[in-house]
C-alpha cells in the first residue's frame, strides 16, 4: 500500500485557502476514485482507495500544517511503510501548495528541502528524511508581461479564501494533480516528472527554485 497525504489545515475557514491546495488534490482523487475522506485514523481523516489499479490511503492531516510530520509518521507506522530513504524506494506521495511557482502550474520532485514551507519541514523533520515524493501546486502569483514576479504575500495570502477566478484556475491543475499521483503510481516519479514538470520561458521547470 502506498500513502497519499495533502497538506492543509483542518477547520472549514482555511477550506479554500491558497494553503490547502494538498487537502483539496486529496479530496479530487477521493471523487475520482468514488470514495469519502472521513475515517479517522493516525491524526489524520483518511480513506482506502484505488488509485490507478493500486491500493492506496488517501490521507488529510488533522493536527494543522506546521505539525503535519506527527501525523505522517503515525500513518507509516500503521501502514508499516518503511520511511523513505536513499536506499529505500519512497511509499510516501505528499501534495502541497507552492508560493515559489505561478497558480495554473504543478511540478514534482523525488526529494528536496521544505523550501520555507512549514508542513514540509515538519514531515522531513519527524521522519528525519527528505527522501520522499512531493507534488507541489502552484500557488503563487503569476509573472508581469515583463516577467517580474510578483510576491503572492505570505502569510496573510496563504490563508485568505481564494477568489473565484483564482479557484477556477485550481480546479485544472486538481485533476493535473490526480493525474501525476496516478502516473507515479503506475510508470514512476521519473516518467512524472517528465510529463508535468514543463518548460517554462525555455528553461526546466526547475531551474529557477
Amino acid at each position: 500500500m502506498k500513502l497519499v497525504v495533502g497538506l492543509g489545515n483542518p477547520g472549514i475557514e482555511y477550506q479554500f485557502t491558497p494553503h490547502n491546495a494538498g487537502f483539496l488534490a486529496i479530496d479530487r482523487l477521493a471523487e475520482r476514485s468514488g470514495v469519502t475522506v472521513a475515517n479517522r485514523r493516525g491524526k489524520a481523516l483518511t480513506a482506502r482507495a484505488i488509485v490507478a489499479g493500486q491500493e492506496v490511503l488517501l490521507a488529510k492531516p488533522e493536527t494543522f500544517m506546521n505539525l503535519s510530520g506527527l501525523s505522517v509518521a503515525a500513518l507509516l507506522r500503521e501502514l508499516e511503510i518503511p520511511v523513505p530513504s536513499a536506499s529505500e524506494k519512497s511509499g510516501l506521495i505528499v501534495i502541497y501548495d507552492e508560493l515559489a511557482i505561478p497558480l495554473g502550474q504543478l511540478r514534482i520532485r523525488e526529494r528536496g528541502s521544505a523550501g520555507g514551507h512549514n508542513g514540509v519541514k515538519s514531515i522531513s523533520s519527524v521522519l528525519g528524511s527528505e527522501e520522499w515524493i512531493r507534488i507541489r501546486i502552484g500557488v503563487g502569483k503569476p509573472p508581469t508581461t515583463t516577467g517580474r514576479e510578483i510576491k503572492a504575500g505570505g502569510t496573510n495570502y496563504l490563508l485568505s479564501p481564494m477568489r473565484k477566478m483564482e479557484l477556477g484556475v485550481l480546479d485544472e491543475v486538481l485533476d493535473d494533480a490526480a493525474r501525476a499521483v496516478e502516473m507515479v503510481l503506475t510508470d514512476g516519479v521519473g516518467k512524472a516528472m517528465n510529463e508535468f514538470n514543463r518548460k517554462v520561458n525555455g528553461e526546466s521547470a526547475d531551474s529557477k527554485e
